[in-house]
């Protein structure tokens, strides 16, 4: 095509001055390009307060958690990302969280590292003050000078559009470790990687959370590789789950810390259903109650932590009878119960993870009553049956052995409880489809990623965190029940912490029993 020739995405437009689509979303901004206005820009402002931040209280036991993971693969390079920023729409993102992992390893929370990157250097044992195998630096953008066009320019990171960034300094200081500029990222990730036993440095990446990172990774193993066109790179990914697996299991038991940070995250929890009970007789009045309750709970979240730990379930009705309901565009309707599963995550990242069913109008009808308490004793059950040493199972089975006996003694089990409890049966869990307990931290499902013999087959020890959460759900459509259990979904949660004496309710200052319940909901009304 001509040069002169009009384009088709703008009448008279020629190449030469067509403007890169990369760049059209400034448009909007109207942003002076004139050496005026730069030179303008970077002048006259106060100067920097260049005081460094007293250690993060967090430092110390990140270090520990970073000792524990260097002990496992020593004489490796270990790169764990904390992510980039994702796109919502268009031009405007997410609020930024990092990868969990990366949390745990640096201690950071908030919104402020997206790009951020934790390497794990190999030295000789002993080489570091910590005594490990390894040598962290934080690579990291830090904030742009005022005298910088990225300052007043870059909506994404510029001091002018989200605020101020901590220095590279500054970060050292809070979290001990040493900082570099992201710019040296690349060379830092890709420097004499190679097979080890021609002198090579191996890599261990956790994947899966920058794919530029990934395709760095992917990219440097080729390169260097002795026969590139028989590299299996389904090997290295292996590796590099073995990593992901390590990270996840490093968390099942907490240190005191994050014990500290579960509590404030269960506090502010709390604070958050109380907000509920006084927000139902709006809901009620609502055409889409359900978002009434979730808006309730979510304002509270913002004001005493970073976010919620995951969307909020506002369940009324016979929407409580889906497991992850989240649209929340139900009504809310007197005598109704309504389901919420909620939890607050603090700056810290650590969430809490609590559900508790509400009669709507503060008073449980005679079947809802019966339901509820079923459900509660089996929460009690599995509360009895988590000691030191018992697997983590066994928790679940406590609970299920009550449940299957309501059943049964109110006539819907169609075989007898045993039976149903049997692997061949099975035919309770129709109505209650999920387990009863999963582990709890910096994730709602924390340590997804560890193996089955030490997560379900794994023995509670002190200082893990988990729920205890038993439900029964007849939906309105189920046939194979009595029409007056029809439309009622019932579930407790709990977050559990274990100790060497057993375990501690966490959230045990929210109302449990039905009595305490209406008492509490009256209270608060």
């Amino acid at each position: 095509m001509n040069v002169s020739e009009p384009l088709a995405g703008g009448p008279g437009q020629t190449a030469e001055a067509q403007q890169p689509l990369e760049d059209r979303v400034n448009n909007r901004s109207q942003r002076p390009t004139s050496d005026a206005f730069r030179t303008f820009m970077a002048s006259q402002w106060a100067p920097a307060d260049d005081s460094l931040p007293a250690r993060d209280e967090v430092a110390g036991y990140a270090a520990r958690r970073r000792r524990a993971i260097s002990d496992r693969f020593p004489g490796e390079r270990l790169i764990i990302p904390a992510g980039p920023l994702k796109v919502r729409s268009n031009d405007t993102d997410y609020r930024f969280r990092p990868h969990s992992a990366f949390a745990h390893l640096t201690g950071l929370g908030l919104d402020h590292e997206p790009d951020a990157v934790l390497i794990l250097e190999p030295v000789d044992s002993g080489a570091t003050d910590g005594g490990g195998h390894h040598s962290a630096t934080l690579y990291f953008r830090p904030l742009a000078g005022r005298d910088t066009e990225q300052f007043y320019a870059d909506a994404r990171s510029g001091e002018f559009w989200i605020g101020a960034r901590p220095t590279l300094a500054e970060l050292e200081a809070r979290l001990g470790i040493p900082t570099a500029h992201l710019d040296g990222l690349e060379a830092a990730v890709t420097k004499g990687v190679g097979a080890p036993e021609i002198g090579g440095i191996s890599v261990r990446l956790v994947r899966k959370v920058d794919e530029n990172l990934d395709a760095l990774v992917d990219t440097a193993r080729y390169n260097t590789a002795q026969d590139p066109d028989s590299l299996d790179l389904s090997k290295f990914d292996a590796r590099d789950d073995q990593l992901a697996e390590a990270l996840s299991e490093l968390r099942l038991t907490k240190d005191e810390w994050e014990v500290g940070q579960m509590r404030e995250a269960v506090a502010a929890t709390a604070a958050g259903f109380e907000e509920i009970v006084r927000a139902l007789p709006r809901a009620v009045a609502h055409r889409r109650g359900e978002r009434v309750v979730e808006g309730a709970f979510f304002a509270k979240a913002r004001e005493e932590g970073n976010d919620l730990g995951y969307e909020t379930i506002a369940a009324a009705g016979n929407n409580a009878t889906v497991l992850h309901w989240i649209r929340n565009n139900g009504a809310v309707r007197d005598g109704d119960l309504i389901l919420v599963d909620a939890g607050v995550e603090a700056e810290s990242l650590y969430t809490a993870d609590v559900t508790r069913t509400l009669p709507v109008n503060g008073a449980f009808s005679e079947v809802q009553r019966r339901v509820y308490q079923a459900v509660l004793d089996a929460a009690d059950a599995a509360f009895a049956a988590a000691k030191p040493g018992v697997r983590f199972r066994e928790v679940h089975a406590a609970a299920m052995e009550v449940l299957a006996a309501r059943l049964e003694e109110w006539g819907i089990l169609p075989v007898p409880a045993a039976e149903a409890l049997s692997d061949g049966g099975q035919q309770h869990r129709r109505w209650m489809p999920h387990g009863t307990s999963h582990h709890l931290g910096l994730d709602v499902h924390d340590c997804a990623q560890a193996r089955r013999e030490l997560y379900l087959d794994g023995e509670l020890t002190p200082g893990m965190v988990f729920t205890i959460e038993p439900g029964l759900y007849f939906k309105a459509e189920d046939l194979a029940i009595p029409a007056e259990y029809r439309g009622i979904g019932v579930r407790i949660e709990d977050d559990i912490l274990m100790t060497g004496d057993g375990p501690v309710n966490l959230s045990a200052a929210l109302p449990r029993t039905p009595e305490d319940v209406e008492a509490w909901m009256a209270s608060i009304r």
